[in-house]
């Protein structure tokens, strides 16, 4: 048994749960437009910790099994990694729609970092959180997947 994969395995399943319960903290979030700052404060930094956690079984992947990022844009080329498929190394961690959502979560997620200041848009806001919801019953499976190919390496 093979102790990389099996923390692998067990961080990936921890993820996983922690996800869970930001789906469950973030509901079904109805943006009309007239709600204050705070509320889209909450419903952004929700969706900031989902990218995380996203983002965190993404590394774990990486660092098992391909490790190299480039210093400047590695959190694009990171997510652009997990929709690729490496055999015989592992194959692709998801798919094109789930790629174009966490996309998008992604780069909500380095705006949300750096608008010191400025006011969130409540349009904008409900489009992200618009597609982390659609993202919410493709990723299970398709991570799921990916677990049995570890699994099967122990």
């Amino acid at each position: 048994m093979s102790e990389r994969f099996l923390l692998l395995e067990r961080r990936i399943e921890e993820d996983l749960a922690t996800i869970e319960r930001l789906y469950a903290a973030l509901g079904q979030p109805e943006l009309r437009g007239d709600e204050p700052q705070e509320t889209l404060i909450v419903v952004a930094y929700r969706l900031h910790q989902l990218y995380n956690a996203f983002e965190n079984i993404f590394r774990n992947v990486a660092a098992t099994f391909e490790n190299a990022l480039d210093r400047d844009e590695w959190h694009a080329q990171l997510l652009q990694r997990m929709r690729l498929d490496l055999s015989p190394v592992r194959p692709a961690v998801i798919d094109d729609r789930a790629f174009a959502a966490l996309d998008e979560l992604r780069r909500f997620r380095h705006v949300f970092r750096s608008i010191y200041g400025a006011t969130l848009d409540s349009a904008k806001l409900r489009l992200v959180a618009a597609k982390a919801l659609e993202l919410r019953p493709l990723y299970a499976a398709e991570i799921r997947r990916f677990l049995a190919f570890v699994r099967g390496l122990r």
